[in-house]
């Protein structure tokens, strides 16, 4: 059975508009989640006293864990089904935000890493139930512009996130600059940073009490489950041989790699950037990427299928992103001359132009992830819960593509001219968009 005959078809007991709405819900908490990462970082560069290097392990692993968990969770939902892997998400994401609390207590590094890991566990059996969910609620060929949507919910809250964490945490920052803190002793300094740390308490017991009233609701909510033609009766062995036989899903999951380390260094590498050029605010840089991607969704919930096809979208974004990683490496940090052209009408602060290129890179991004999924699950039937561990596992290149961010800005080159990286990475999903979604055998 392919996925356009295997839609989910819900009773009059089960209408639509309930699954969508809990789908939109875990969106938005999946953005709130994740974004949270990129003012995180130039925080606990603070705290932890890191280089640039060691701060962008805070990426690392969070997205690691959807390599590690990846394929073990797909074999969760085979045996418990999506609605209560959707659950079991949500409670792995419950003891992660809890496992904050002793890291913000102790302001030790592993810890917070360990804490990061664990909540990106839960997010992985989150996205790998709820992205196919999504494809099978509707049409195959409208599935990016359903996607789209829920990235605009996703986008949403990786805008408000930043903005909040600088609010709330990030207030009075100046009296911990490298500076400030070198003129106390080491006793003051230590009272300095702890109290810094603490800060992290009361928000992740937010985050936990949150994420406890959804599970609850998740829990009791009537979803449809997709037959179990879609999960796959053989053996897991014989079930991931199978599935390599598919070009287009192992060459999505490539470009998604790509896709996943260009999005996340264009959300959780713009602080750094924007702090090293004088940007004051540089904790909610985040949300400017994020506002361009979510122009990006809207324009694709727009468009799609109406004006473009899913693959014409993808074409149009790998096309924009190698123009925009150009334009980052060759901005004049010096200028804010295409910053008051393109936010001087939004009443926002302007930043130097290479940041703001940084932040269209958002644009240029908003329509992968959503049309690489539909291209790639596309005739994969009885293995597609397999198929979309394999893609979730593509967000390795989250964990990846920013260390080697870090290391070339870090060791080899500059923090700007890094961006070079991001070129190859487009290059490769502009082949998928033109020809490798196409391929149908090796």
């Amino acid at each position: 059975m392919s996925i356009a005959e295997a839609k989910l078809k819900p009773d009059s007991a089960h209408n639509l508009w309930l699954p969508m709405l809990v789908i939109a819900i875990l969106f938005f908490l999946f953005g709130f989640v994740t974004w949270l990462n990129g003012s995180l970082i130039p925080f606990l560069r603070i705290v932890c006293e890191l280089n640039e290097f060691q701060a962008l392990l805070v990426t690392f692993a969070f997205y690691i864990a959807y390599v590690v968990m990846a394929l073990p969770m797909s074999s969760l939902l085979d045996r418990i089904g999506f609605k209560k892997g959707m659950v079991a998400g949500l409670g792995i994401m419950i003891i992660g935000a809890l496992s904050f609390i002793p890291a913000a207590l102790s302001a030790h590094y592993g810890l917070f890493l360990l804490a990061l890991f664990v909540l990106g566990t839960g997010l992985t059996i989150l996205q790998t139930a709820s992205n196919p969910y999504l494809v099978l609620l509707g049409p195959p060929q409208s599935a990016a512009m359903r996607i789209c949507i829920m990235g605009l919910l996703n986008k949403g809250a990786g805008f408000v996130v930043p903005i909040l964490f600088t609010a709330l945490i990030l207030t009075g920052m100046d009296e911990y600059s490298t500076e400030s803190l070198a003129m106390l002793s080491e006793a003051e300094r230590q009272s300095q940073l702890d109290a810094l740390a603490h800060r992290l308490i009361a928000p992740y017991l937010w985050m936990a009490g949150m994420l406890g009233v959804l599970t609850l609701m998740v829990h009791l909510a009537p979803l449809p489950e997709p037959g179990g033609e879609l999960r796959g009766g053989e053996g897991h062995q014989l079930r991931r041989r199978e599935i390599l036989a598919h070009p287009q899903l192992v060459l999505g999951v490539v470009a998604l790699f790509f896709y996943v380390g260009v999005e996340v260094i264009a959300g959780d590498t713009i602080g750094l950037f924007g702090q090293q050029l004088g940007v004051k605010y540089f904790g909610a840089l985040t949300s400017y990427t994020m506002a361009f991607m979510m122009l990006g969704y809207l324009l694709g919930v727009l468009c799609i299928p109406r004006l473009l096809s899913q693959a014409r979208g993808l074409q149009l974004s790998a096309l924009a992103g190698v123009a925009v990683s150009l334009a980052i490496v060759m901005g004049d940090p010096a200028s804010e001359q295409v910053s008051a052209l393109i936010l001087g009408w939004a009443d926002v602060p302007l930043v130097p132009d290479p940041v703001l290129y940084v932040a269209l890179l958002g644009l240029a991004n908003a329509l992968v992830w959503p049309t690489v999924w539909p291209l790639a699950l596309q005739g994969l039937g009885r293995l597609t819960a397999t198929g979309s561990a394999l893609l979730i596992m593509g967000i390795a290149g989250g964990a990846l593509l920013p260390l080697v961010y870090g290391y070339f800005a870090h060791s080899l080159l500059d923090s700007q001219s890094a961006y070079l990286m991001l070129i190859p990475c487009y290059g490769f999903i502009l082949f998928y968009a033109f020809r490798g979604h196409k391929i149908r055998r090796w």
